[in-house]
């Protein structure tokens, strides 16, 4: 699953066009590494830090 797709997922952003905005800010980690690629593919066990939401990509 891509970056963008999991943030609309668990509902942490209301868009495709809102999830892009956010991670081209630089406002989502992934595994402790600033992310700015929204087609970034997640693998299993990957740990998405946005705002004070921590999640493992399962």
């Amino acid at each position: 699953m891509k970056l963008d797709q999991f943030l609309k997922w668990k509902n942490l952003v209301s868009s495709g066009g809102e999830a892009k905005i956010i991670i081209q800010s630089g406002s989502v980690k992934v595994n402790g590494e600033v992310e700015t690629r929204r087609g970034r593919k997640l693998n299993r066990g990957d740990k998405v830090i946005f705002l004070k939401n921590e999640l493992i990509f399962e």
